[in-house]
């Protein structure tokens, strides 16, 4: 299987590369920020790096958007797996088009509201993971899969 996993760097990254043991078999593809500490976990990995800031970055929301349309056209994984922050909107929105699959994971540190980027990407994610019964509430197509970290 080949998996694209989008996300920013910091703890956002952290959650994600935690799935190491589902990851570290399949052919994949990160796609997060160039920071000191995404370069240093991501060590041999292959990697593209995101343009950030995304909070209320139009600039850099369409530089993502098109960044997405190429890196998907390239590598055409079979599922898009993000937990945030922003970048992941525009690979959702594409992959969602190009019938790629998408699975969002919910942070583990908002329990009692939803974040902006998983209402953004829960219309267009194939499958959507809470890490704590009470974010189910919040996204009722949501499983609980119990907390990365």
């Amino acid at each position: 299987m080949k998996v694209a996993f989008v996300c920013s760097s910091g703890g956002h990254l952290a959650q994600l590369h935690r799935l190491e043991p589902w990851w570290r078999d399949h052919d994949r593809l990160w796609v997060t920020f160039d920071t000191p500490e995404a370069v240093a976990l991501l060590a041999g990995e292959r990697t593209v790096w995101a343009h950030h800031p995304t909070t209320r970055n139009v600039r850099n929301a369409l530089r993502n958007l098109v960044l997405a349309r190429r890196v998907l056209l390239a590598e055409r994984p079979d599922v898009v797996v993000s937990d945030g922050a922003g970048v992941a909107v525009p690979f959702f929105v594409l992959a969602k088009m190009m019938r790629i699959a998408t699975v969002y994971i919910e942070v583990v540190d908002r329990i009692e509201t939803r974040t902006l980027t998983g209402r953004l990407v829960y219309p267009f994610a194939d499958r959507f993971c809470a890490q704590w019964p009470e974010q189910v509430s919040l996204y009722p197509r949501a499983d609980d899969i119990g907390a990365l970290l």
